[in-house]
């Protein structure tokens, strides 16, 4: 640690120019990025004065052409107020990870979360005075988050949660996303005098005053009572809203300058923007009335964001804001003067010099201790006198090695339609995935540019050594990364430091020799950390939360070098690449960059079929974890001692290569052993012992199921399977060269984006409509407006989402009320029996369509006792993942391309997707071939079993049309498909429906 903090002076001397400048934390989070940067390295980076999350420059191959994009990414922390209103608090995580990239006018499309627990298992009774039960928090919290990002339109890529008794003191709650935009669609200008601030977005309200430092705040046995209005009411379907609007080019254009409503509210968010303003808090929308000048001024929120545009161009830029249903307001001006001056009623309220505000205070001064770590070394694993079995099956079932697949089906893993790896793969989505991959989302064309992204982090480690704790949390970071097809060279980094209260100089030491360790990793990799999040309050009483310095890292790649972890064939040679510490138990750092060189290299090749990195359950656990997700079994070809079968091991890898390979030539320059052979049989033998990959995988799936359910107990009726086909394809009495899709936006709506690529990529021409209800005219204007487009279209399309924020019993509701409007009904039925049209309602859609009555009766119809309806999913839970269906009747247009008995595996994503009616209602359904598509397993058969009918829906129905067939209704989202889409999870993923469509007007 001397050493290091002798580089992190002579980098200080070498980096900055004011010699006197006082140390501080800050500067060793970022020196890193500083010193490669003056060293010209680092050259993909984007450097703006008004940039609000890390951002590089990178280069996005669209249909073969190159594009200059920015890639955005961002991690933000929730820690108290999840602690004390666990749903709110971990939603505005989220929401709050967003809004930074966001406010760069970047597309967010993926999201990482990780998360510190005690113990969920905990039993009430043992919960401590002044806490909410774990179980409590970490439910509650799952719920919030997934519920945002769902909501969002986010593809949540990868979901993990440590646990660790020090996260009793307070849970720790991270959030972390990727964000792109056109870099020719970003500009950067210094405001000028007449410039206008414009607030866009959601109005405020007294939620969230405090937020920022009520996220610091000491927590005691009160903080539950007393700290709730501090947290913030997310409202996702508005953030949604500033999304579209910002994606639009014409509208980033406008934008001279961006900032989002954080910590500070008003304050900030404006306050930032310019030297001189003045800002009138008169036009601050409001929730209610009654806020004063204070409240107004700090309140935070996700869904606002403030905008400096030209005056000339401020009618313009709320014009563009109406159109996608947002407020847009002028709040204040930048003036020449190098004052802050806020108004309230015609009054100042706030006056202050610029000057006094650029002091950031008073310069204060800490103490620092460092210890020698005084514990067993971490690395010195000793393992228990017990049989091989016995250990093998423990260690899988250890509380941060075993299946929180529970937890990570409730968020959305899918929508984008371009996640490249599930969170889970194989046949059996049972290997969970290093990191996540998606491919950066294009308005039109296609890509093969991917972003990547994965965390390192091992609480034990860093409990022992904050030293060598954030060491190997870059390490492990970055090996992941690799892993799954990334180039080490190309990674970039941030960093989220979470430590107890900062009240001795023992406790100012951890997070001090924790960036020592961070720093000395940066400069060996030579990548650096480009942004972060810190958070310094996590001590109740005399409990302490471990230190923590996550390490999360980014890189670009391209979606075709992506590699999953579960074994893909049988007779495949497994291969260990260790990585052999230095003597100090520091990483060996030049073995690495080597070893990341050549997997990197044999990857591109395509010799390496699935990967793994080996962590804190060591051989076993990357072993036992590869080989769930297709049950494909693995032989040891020597004896492994008990030590190197589960030693922790970072920086190590264990890789599937394909048979043809010759492992002597592809390996050549480093260090490594065969560990055996897959095969067919589904069993793990370990030096002759036999263990069934079944009872390895029960043990693995037990210790959270009470927590986080994968079953249900429901007894259900055995499904019929009655295939109904009708000889000939039918075909539009029309013939059009380029039907057009109308597809309108509701508040809610979020896979618009989808769907319309969807039908443009069969050839379809796609009329989208944002439909606006913010005031009564705006609904009469879009009611006209929407019968007017689809007056002009052949083809309805509702795709999915959740209409109004799917207030309790509201799925599709609105959507409903809006079509059952006289005008728009009868424009609806005109397109469908006047002129031959088709529609078609996925997920919400469905449930729209449903409520309405145009599937399974073809026509618009109240909802009686009787009538079909979907409800919520029988788990009691939302559930995100693929589904395997069969198509079971060809009586509708819409499966004019696919033959009876086709199987697809497609996406699903839902809270509220069981079907449900009366017995005599689906045997009509079945008897009339109504009944689309069923839920099947693995033989092909209709099935209730949840691992393949996801919400229990009646007979396992998954589709159902109109008595012509010519409207569809599913929940399965068939628009997410494409290109290297989902290859962790075999199958056919392309039900043809849209092409279908498209070509029954042709």
């Amino acid at each position: 640690i001397k050493e290091g903090y002798k580089n992190y002076l002579d980098i200080r001397k070498f980096v900055y120019e004011d010699k006197n400048k006082p140390l501080n934390l800050m500067d060793m989070a970022v020196i890193g990025m500083k010193s490669l940067r003056k060293k010209g390295k680092l050259d993909d980076l984007d450097i703006s004065d008004e940039i609000n999350a890390c951002s590089i420059v990178v280069p996005v191959d669209i249909d073969g052409e190159m594009v200059d994009y920015l890639i955005m990414f961002k991690n933000e922390t929730h820690n108290h107020p999840t602690e004390i209103e666990p749903f709110g608090g971990a939603a505005t995580c989220l929401g709050g990870a967003i809004r930074d990239p966001l406010s760069g006018r970047s597309y967010v499309y993926q999201a990482m979360r990780i998360t510190g627990s005690g113990d969920p298992r905990t039993k009430i009774e043992d919960t401590l005075d002044g806490k909410l039960p774990q179980r409590k928090i970490t439910l509650g919290a799952a719920s919030g988050y997934s519920s945002y990002g769902n909501q969002i339109g986010l593809a949540t890529g990868q979901v993990s949660e440590i646990y660790d008794e020090g996260f009793l003191a307070k849970r720790m709650e991270l959030g972390a996303v990727i964000g792109a935009a056109p870099k020719e669609n970003v500009i950067r200008e210094t405001p000028l005098k007449g410039d206008l601030i414009i607030l866009v977005g959601g109005r405020t309200g007294r939620d969230g005053c405090g937020g920022a430092t009520g996220s610091s705040k000491e927590h005691n046995e009160d903080s539950i009572l007393t700290c709730g209005a501090e947290v913030q009411k997310g409202n996702a379907p508005t953030e949604r809203k500033i999304q579209r609007l910002f994606r639009n080019k014409d509208v980033s254009l406008l934008i001279k300058r961006c900032n989002d409503f954080g910590a500070g509210g008003v304050c900030v968010a404006i306050g930032e923007l310019a030297d001189g303003l003045d800002i009138n808090l008169d036009n601050v929308s409001k929730k209610y009335e009654g806020l004063d000048g204070t409240e107004l001024a700090i309140s935070e929120s996700q869904e606002r964001m403030a905008v400096v545009v030209d005056k000339d161009d401020a009618d313009k830029f709320i014009a563009l804001s109406e159109k996608e249903n947002l407020e847009a307001k002028i709040v204040a001006e930048v003036k020449e003067e190098k004052r802050l001056r806020m108004f309230l009623n015609g009054r100042a309220i706030v006056d202050v010099k610029r000057s006094f505000l650029d002091t950031n205070g008073v310069t204060q001064y800490a103490d620092v201790l460092v210890k020698e770590p005084t514990i067993d070394n971490y690395f010195e694993r000793k393992v228990e006198d017990k049989e091989i079995k016995e250990l093998f099956l423990d260690n899988i079932g250890k509380l941060n090695i075993c299946s929180e697949k529970g937890l990570v089906e409730r968020f959305d893993s899918t929508i984008g339609a371009g996640t490249i790896l599930l969170p889970y793969g194989g046949k059996y989505q049972a290997s969970e995935e290093e990191g996540m991959a998606a491919k950066v989302p294009v308005l039109k064309g296609e890509t093969k540019t991917a972003t990547l992204m994965t965390y390192g982090y091992n609480p034990k480690i860093s409990r022992w050594s904050p030293y060598y704790g954030a060491a190997y949390s870059v390490v492990e970071a970055i090996s992941k990364i690799v892993a799954i097809g990334g180039d080490y060279k190309k990674v970039r980094l941030t960093f989220q430091e979470y430590f107890e209260r900062m009240n001795s100089r023992e406790s100012w030491g951890k997070p001090f020799q924790a960036l020592l360790g961070a720093l000395y990793a940066q400069e060996m990799f030579e990548t650096a950390a480009i942004g972060g999040k810190d958070s310094m309050s996590g001590t109740f009483k005399d409990i302490n939360v471990p230190p923590t310095l996550v390490a999360i890292a980014v890189c670009a790649s391209n979606s075709e070098n992506v590699v999953s972890k579960a074994f893909k064939k049988t007779n495949s040679k497994i291969v260990y690449i260790p990585h052999t510490r230095k003597q100090d138990e520091m990483p060996d750092f030049e073995l690495l960059k080597r070893n990341y060189e050549k997997i990197n290299s044999i990857i591109k090749k395509g010799y390496v079929l699935s990967s793994s990195t080996v962590k804190h359950g060591g051989i076993a656990e990357a072993i036992s974890k590869m080989s769930f997700g297709n049950k494909i079994g693995f032989k040891f070809t020597n004896n492994i001692s008990k030590e190197n079968l589960f030693a922790s091991s970072y920086g190590s890898f264990v890789l599937e290569i394909k048979q043809d390979a010759k492992l002597d030539e592809i390996l050549k320059g480093i260090e490594y052993s065969v560990l055996g052979e897959t095969q067919a049989e589904p069993i793990i033998n370990i030096n002759g012992v036999e263990i069934e990959i079944d009872k390895v995988y029960e043990k693995y799936e037990k210790p959270l199921e009470k927590v986080f359910r994968t079953k249900t107990k429901t007894k259900y009726e055995t499904p019929i399977e009655n295939l109904y086909e009708e000889p000939n394809k039918k075909h539009s009495i029309l013939n059009i060269s380029k039907p057009k899709v109308f597809i309108p936006v509701f508040p809610g709506t979020n896979c618009e984006y989808d769907s319309k690529k969807a039908f443009e990529r069969a050839g379809g021409e796609t009329d989208v409509m944002v439909f606006r209800n913010l005031k009564p005219t705006d609904v009469h204007d879009s009611i006209e407006e929407m019968v007017k487009r689809i007056e002009n279209s052949q083809i309805i399309m509702l795709p999915g989402g959740f209409s109004a924020g799917d207030e309790p019993e509201g799925s599709g509701k609105f959507i409903a009320a809006v079509f059952r409007n006289e005008m728009v009904k009868q424009a609806v039925l005109d397109l469908l029996y006047k002129r031959d049209g088709l529609m078609i309602g996925i997920c919400n859609g469905f449930q729209a369509l449903v409520k309405l009555g145009l599937v399974p009766y073809g026509d618009i119809r109240d909802m009686k006792k009787d009538s079909p309806t979907l409800t919520f999913n029988d788990i009691g839970r939302h559930s995100s993942r693929m589904v395997t269906t069969k198509i079971v009747s060809n009586k509708s247009p819409w499966f004019n391309n696919v033959k009876l008995g086709d199987k697809h595996t497609i996406a699903i994503s839902h809270g509220e997707g069981k079907f449900t009616a009366p017995k005599y209602v689906v045997d009509e359904l079945m008897k009339n071939g109504q009944i689309a598509t069923q839920y099947i397993d693995f033989q092909g058969n209709p099935s209730m079993d949840i691992d393949f009918n996801p919400n229990g829906s009646i007979n396992a129905i998954e589709g159902i049309t109109s008595l012509d067939g010519r409207i569809l209704g599913k929940m399965g989202h068939s628009e997410r498909m494409g290109d290297c889409v989902a290859i962790n999870v075999p199958g056919e993923k392309d039900q043809k429906i849209f092409k279908a469509g498209i070509e029954y007007f042709l």
